[in-house]
């Protein structure tokens, strides 16, 4: 079966599933609420318009990787993954497949979520975002879209590796929200090559990061891509 079949099958799954509809609506949701919440304090010394304005990308990228494991853990239920390969028993290209059917679309919502935040964000933050330019706008956008896309691939490669998208949960949701910030407080420059500290460079005005905002990017692609080869590895070498 050629990959253009094989890849239209995994769409199909991907929009057929009510919990991934719900997990790339929760992105969007999650983003542009929390970036309004944030952008009504804006007394800190450290006040960074532009992170705030996407502040909420720190929540929404926990509905990003949700979406990344459930697509991907749902292969491991009651034999689905068995029939997926019976279908195609190239496993190097449906996992492939897989892959770009969670990255598209976590990509287009990305950039939709970007949008709003931005809109959002700026709308509460008034004059106080007047100083920021359209391009830094604009590379906020796409770097959140990019950004929340391959946190989504990050995720679904861990999960093809550890068969459970609970596991791989359990592992990233607490180390984005906690241990990230605490390895960051004590580390110095190094926890800048973390893969959400590195990719959310791009949405800061201004950055003390080691990274700039598209080599964080690169760093956190570096990330997925090493997420992806693994788990691709997995597939290819383990019983179904």
């Amino acid at each position: 079966m050629s990959f253009t079949p094989v890849l239209r099958a995994e769409w199909i799954k991907i929009r057929t599933l009510r919990s991934l509809i719900a997990g790339l609506c929760a992105v969007l949701v999650l983003t542009a609420a929390f970036s309004a919440l944030a952008g009504l304090d804006t007394d800190g010394e450290e006040f960074d318009p532009l992170f705030s304005a996407f502040f909420g990308v720190s929540f929404g990228q926990v509905a990003a990787i949700a979406f990344g494991a459930t697509a991907v853990s749902c292969e491991f239920q009651g034999g689905a993954l068995r029939l997926s390969l019976a279908a195609v028993p190239n496993r190097r290209r449906w996992f492939t497949a897989k892959a770009v059917a969670i990255g598209g679309p976590a990509l287009i919502v990305g950039l939709l979520t970007g949008a709003v935040s931005l809109v959002v964000g700026k709308a509460v933050l008034g004059a106080k975002a007047d100083g920021l330019t359209w391009g830094e706008e604009l590379r906020a956008v796409v770097g959140c879209g990019v950004y929340l896309a391959l946190m989504a691939l990050f995720a679904a490669g861990l999960t093809a590796l550890l068969r459970s998208g609970v596991a791989t949960l359990s592992i990233l949701v607490p180390f984005l929200l906690i241990v990230s910030f605490v390895i960051g407080g004590v580390s110095g420059n190094a926890a800048d090559f973390l893969p959400d500290r590195a990719g959310q460079v791009v949405l800061h005005h201004t950055s003390q990061s080691a990274l700039g905002p598209w080599t964080g990017l690169a760093v956190t692609a570096a990330w997925t891509l090493a997420a992806l080869l693994v788990g691709g590895w997995s597939v290819q070498r383990r019983d179904a």
